[in-house]
């Protein structure tokens, strides 16, 4: 793996984390596998909204474009993922089970019964998971480009991302999310942390299947898909005649599925320019799906 520079990293996060709201708090909940770190901003009265980034070096830091505007009209809290690149610290995560007691813990630890939840890339996948098993905890879903969801993933990216995975540098880190977004709108902030977090002693992600279609259907919270148009990620086979663009092949699927949606396709956006390349458009039907 490359050298990993904690100091690096560190200074890279603190210099995303300054373009949040300027009343941000950094919160730590214990857990049974240790301590998650939340960033937390929005009137303490307002209702709950728990944000999951992406896995590959994402953290929370990277919803700093939606941050503001989100904690106007809810309690926003951010999350940095349990043994993945950001300041949660612990193990022990291993099985998709313990993944699930974690994030409990989690929502248990900040007194947070019911919320509204977003998550991007692999975020959006544990926000679904989330829903499925615990709609109880749910009142609203977005998911933001969403992995492993609607649809696997493309061989291309797969290779294209085999040579970051094994042996993870900065340089390899920037070839590769400039590939995928073809250089543009990555934030520069964001791309800097990204690479700082090359070699992060993160252990390897806890993953799962996609979710059955039979569950799919029987999601209760009300979701809104917002979709890259741009997205090397996802397999996209054709649909047959009458279908959708292979383009919009996942939310062609989740149409087919979930009762209660609601799909944006984001024109000219790629998987991981976002979430600080959301439109301002779609940030503003994302406030009116959540109720502000």
């Amino acid at each position: 793996m490359g050298a990993y520079d904690d100091e690096s990293f560190q200074a890279a996060y603190d210099t995303v984390m300054a373009k949040w709201p300027a009343d941000r708090e950094a919160v730590r909940v214990p857990t049974p596998y240790g301590t998650a770190y939340v960033n937390v901003c929005g009137p303490r009265d307002a209702p709950a909204l728990l944000l999951l980034p992406g896995g590959g070096g994402a953290t929370s830091a990277s919803w700093f474009a939606q941050a503001a505007d989100l904690a106007r009209v809810r309690r926003v809290y951010a999350l940095d993922l349990v043994g993945a690149a950001g300041r949660s610290t612990g193990n022990g995560v291993r099985t998709l089970a313990d993944l699930d007691a974690w994030l409990d813990a989690v929502l248990t630890g900040l007194g947070v019964d019911r919320a509204d939840v977003g998550g991007h890339s692999y975020g959006g996948w544990l926000a679904l998971r989330l829903a499925l098993r615990a709609p109880e905890r749910i009142r609203r879903l977005f998911l933001l480009d969403p992995t492993q969801c609607f649809a696997g993933y493309k061989a291309t990216y797969l290779l294209r991302a085999l040579p970051m995975l094994v042996r993870p540098t900065p340089r390899r880190v920037r070839a590769f999310l400039e590939w995928e977004t073809g250089g543009a709108g990555l934030d520069p902030d964001c791309l800097r942390l990204q690479e700082a977090a090359a070699g992060f002693p993160a252990e390897r992600p806890v993953t799962g299947p996609r979710p059955r279609p039979d569950a799919l259907r029987g999601l209760q919270a009300p979701v809104l898909l917002l979709v890259a148009a741009n997205s090397r990620t996802s397999a996209r086979p054709r649909l047959p005649s009458g279908g959708a663009s292979p383009a919009h092949e996942p939310a062609a699927r989740a149409g087919a599925t979930v009762r209660d949606l609601e799909t944006i396709v984001l024109p000219d956006v790629s998987h991981h320019a976002l979430p600080s390349a959301l439109p301002s458009g779609a940030g503003r039907r994302l406030i009116g799906f959540l109720g502000g």
